[in-house]
This record gives C-alpha cells, sequence and structure tokens, in this order.
C-alpha cells in the first residue's frame, strides 16, 4: 500500500519506486497523478478506479476483493493512493480486509496534502510564537456516525495550525461551528486547491469569509485548507513565483528524448504537456552497421550530426558484437554540445564541435584537412545533404550510413488538438526541421494561437516558408538555448 504524495510525480518516495517497478498489478485511485504510473513494467495490469462524475466509480466493496483476488492469483500489487495511505485514505478497511484474507502487506508512506500544501506554500505549520501544534482534520465525516467526533471547542482552543481536508462542500458548517465555539472570525485561512502542481492556486482569506470565497471561485477538490496565524505567512510562497509559473508548454520532441527539456521547464515552473511530432526507430544492427570490422577502421572520421545517431550507431556496434576498439583510431566529430555529450555516455569524447551547431558550420570546420580522408557520417533517415555535400567538395571520401528512421507521429492527441484551438497552451517548442513541418501536418491552423519557439534560424526558416513565424528563436542550437529564448520573451531571463 503505497503513498503516491499530492500530485508532484517527484514526490513519491525511492522505496515506492522501486515497489511499482515489481508490480504485476497497480490499483491507483484518480487524484494519484498518472506520470507516476512511469515506474512501472510495461507488462504492469493497470487498474484505475474512476473518477467522480467521469464513469465507473469502483466501490470499497470491488476495491477489496479486487486487491484479494489479485494476490491470491501469485500477483505482487501495489494500492496507489494519493498523499499518505494512513491519512483519510480509507487505508483501515483495506488493510482489515487484506489481514482477514491472509494477505501479507507492507505500507510506504507519502507525503500527505497538508504537509505539502505547506510546503509549496511557505507557510510554516509549527512556529515557534505562534503555533506549536498541527492537528489534521476531516472536513467531511463518515456519513454513517450518529454523531461528530469533532470537538470544535477544543479545537477553537488549540495552540496552532488547523488542516481541514475535504472541507468543500461543508465549509460552511465547520466555519460556523468554529467561531460559535470562540475561533476569532479574523483568524487566516489559507486555501490550497491542486497542491504541488503546474495550476496550484492559493487564496489568502479569513475563517468569517472563507465559506463565501469558496463559493465565489466555486472551488472543487483536491483543497485543502490551513488555519490559523501561521497561514497568514506570504513572504515565503516560493512556487507561484517561478518564472513560468501558469505558462503551459508543448514539448514536441521523440518520446524518449522529452526530459531534457520538459524537465527544466517543469522546474522553472511551467506546466509541460508532450506531444511528440516524430519517432525514432533504430535500424537492425545488420542494416545500421553492414561493415566489417576491418572495413570500420578505414574511417579517419565518425561524424555524427544528432544524438540519436549516436546511441543507434554504438548500440548498432554492439549488437554486431563489437565494441568501440572497431572504430580504430577515428577521430568523432559532433554537431553540437548535445551530440557531444552523449558521446561521453560511451565513453568517448568528441575531437570537434562547431562554434555553430548546424551542418554548414560542422563541413566548415572539418573541410581544412577533408582532402584525402575517409568520413563515415552517421545519420536519419531523412534531412539535408549540404554536410556530404560540402565534405565531397572538399576532396573528403563521404559515405552516409543510416542508423535510425525518422518518422512522421500519424495522428495528434485529440486533447492537445483541442488545447490548441482553444488557445490554452503558451508555448510549442520546435527543435528540428522534421517538427516544424510535422507540427504544421498535425495542428495547422491551431498553431496560430499558441506561440512558437524555434531551435535555430534553419529551423525558423521552416517554419517561416510554411507561414508560422516564431515568437522567439535559441541563441544557440541547444535545449537551453530554447529555455532561454522562453525566458527572454516572458521578461524572465
Amino acid at each position: 500500500m503505497i503513498g503516491a504524495g499530492p500530485g508532484d510525480p517527484g514526490l513519491i518516495s525511492l522505496r515506492a519506486v522501486e515497489l511499482l517497478g515489481r508490480a504485476d498489478a497497480v490499483l491507483y485511485d484518480y487524484l494519484v497523478n498518472p506520470v507516476v504510473l512511469r515506474h512501472c513494467r510495461p507488462d504492469t495490469q493497470q487498474i484505475s478506479l474512476g473518477k467522480h462524475g467521469s464513469g465507473r466509480l469502483w466501490t470499497q466493496t470491488q476495491i477489496n476483493a479486487q486487491m484479494v483476488e489479485l494476490a491470491q492469483q501469485g500477483a505482487t500489487v501495489v494500492r496507489l493512493k494519493s498523499g499518505d495511505p494512513l491519512i483519510f485514505g480509507r487505508a483501515s478497511e483495506e488493510l482489515e480486509f487484506l489481514s482477514r484474507h491472509g494477505i501479507p502487506f507492507e505500507i510506504v508512506p507519502g507525503i500527505t496534502a497538508a504537509i505539502a500544501a505547506a510546503a509549496y506554500a511557505g507557510i510554516p505549520l509549527t512556529q515557534r510564537d505562534t503555533a506549536s501544534a498541527v492537528a489534521l482534520i476531516a472536513g467531511q465525516e463518515d456519513a454513517e456516525k450518529s454523531e461528530t467526533s469533532l470537538d470544535y471547542a477544543a479545537l477553537a482552543r488549540f495552540p496552532g495550525t488547523l488542516a481541514f481536508y475535504m472541507g468543500v462542500t461543508t465549509v460552511g458548517h465547520w466555519t460556523r461551528q468554529l467561531i460559535a465555539a470562540g475561533k476569532p472570525a479574523d483568524t487566516p485561512v489559507a486555501v490550497l486547491r491542486r497542491v504541488s502542481l503546474p495550476d496550484q492556486t492559493r487564496i489568502q482569506t479569513t475563517l468569517a469569509e472563507v465559506a463565501d470565497v469558496v463559493a465565489r471561485e466555486r472551488l472543487r477538490p483536491p483543497v485543502v485548507f490551513l488555519i490559523g496565524p501561521a497561514a497568514a505567512q506570504t513572504d515565503w510562497a516560493w512556487f507561484e513565483r517561478r518564472p513560468l509559473f501558469g505558462r503551459r508548454i508543448l514539448v514536441t520532441r521523440p518520446a524518449e528524448q522529452t526530459d531534457d527539456l520538459a524537465r527544466p521547464l517543469a522546474e522553472l515552473g511551467a506546466e509541460v504537456l508532450v506531444q511528440p511530432v516524430v519517432e525514432i526507430r533504430p535500424l537492425p544492427a545488420d542494416v545500421a552497421i553492414p561493415f566489417s570490422e576491418r572495413e570500420l577502421r578505414q574511417f579517419d572520421w565518425l561524424v555524427f550530426s544528432s544524438r540519436n545517431g549516436v546511441r543507434c550507431f554504438f548500440d548498432a556496434l554492439a549488437g554486431r558484437g563489437l565494441d568501440i576498439r572497431a572504430v580504430g583510431q577515428a577521430r568523432l566529430a559532433a554537431i553540437g554540445p548535445g551530440t557531444a555529450e552523449e558521446l561521453t555516455r560511451y565513453h568517448l569524447r568528441a575531437d570537434l564541435v562547431p562554434s555553430t551547431y548546424q551542418a554548414e558550420n560542422l563541413a566548415e570546420a572539418l573541410a581544412h584537412e577533408a582532402a584525402g580522408q575517409r568520413f563515415l557520417l552517421v545519420r536519419a533517415s531523412r534531412g539535408r545533404d549540404v554536410l556530404a555535400q560540402m565534405l565531397a567538395a572538399a576532396g573528403g571520401q563521404v559515405t552516409q550510413q543510416v542508423v535510425y528512421e525518422s518518422r512522421d507521429v500519424p495522428a495528434a492527441d485529440p486533447e492537445m488538438v483541442a488545447q490548441l484551438r482553444a488557445g490554452r497552451i503558451h508555448w510549442t517548442t520546435v527543435t528540428s526541421s522534421a517538427i516544424a513541418r510535422g507540427l504544421v501536418r498535425l495542428f495547422g491552423e491551431g498553431l496560430r494561437r499558441t506561440r512558437l519557439v524555434s531551435i535555430s534560424p534553419l529551423t525558423s526558416a521552416v517554419l517561416a516558408e510554411l507561414g508560422f513565424a516564431p515568437a522567439a528563436v535559441a541563441r544557440q542550437a541547444t535545449m537551453a538555448g530554447v529555455i532561454e529564448a522562453i525566458l527572454a520573451a516572458e521578461g524572465a531571463g
């Protein structure tokens, strides 16, 4: 039984990640961030337990029965809950059922919503002068209870911070009860919704006004209410002050290459959406490297124009039963720092990286000693031939070898199409000419409702040719350059 935390997938524990990787089946609640499920094996059975107001919602009886059935079949089962399982997570009912059926279990704690709300809002739940204790309170008790188990008089006198969970629909009731029991009407309240997620919202109000605020703003769960003097603290609200907070950015790189752009954007506060426009398919080893070891050793230069080329070439080399010794004394050229960095993962260092990261500049850097040299250009199934042409013109002997296919994704996620058309995506990244063409093919006029950020003048020229001028262009053709261009355009650079 695992707590997934409040929403940010980075807040899950290492133990939880380890167990998700072992799971044969995962039963997860709707408040669990689905990104967490990436830690599962591809063959893990993932069972959504439904969402209020949307499709089938599993009953507690059905959840209990499913857990036991799977476990009795010999499966390793993860019951994945948002927050912490033992804090308002109905874990006791499930643990009792498992115990009754002799099913062994482990409980992995998660970060509960009140703790996360305080941290992500910069509110100290305990404070030396004003808050010596914390109380976690259910704003909505079990409907089958004959009377409340909350002592509002004791809560009104409580010497610290009150954290109300599940209190949206009953906010009028519990605020009136607290005030009637003597809690000052002007007690500070911080209302935190969707804690730790890119669209987290915070409202500062008072105990007397919070019910009206909830009604006026039409707030819906998940919401945590922090009540007490410490809740007035706003100076440390770091989360909302990040430079890209509130911005929704669409990353369009191939699925396996999104992290080096998506992760830093998210750390800067952006809500990152992913829609690959092209997909990468490595060729079989014998097709990618049709050379004998003796033939490979004849090349003076191996020239790489992408990270994909590096990875697919050396993986194919291993697939042929060879290793880096097969390339002999060949020198290595990389089109840019990202490609050079990929070489280091194979314990290799680029001998040449041009100062400007495009094919023409790489060819110019190699041209002065190209005469009589043998070049192996490692490339994709599509792309410009300018590098090969310039090296051949300079007297080089050029062999081009395709090691992977670059294919267009056939269709976009309908949700991404709808978001673009509605103008809800602030920026869309364009990190190659192929992606530029693919974006226009997939989204067409919808791209006029977003701002495009281009990785290079070459990519910008392709966009302009297609009728979509970028709003920002990276000064350096790197992922860091793309991010800097967005920050500069937002006035945050």
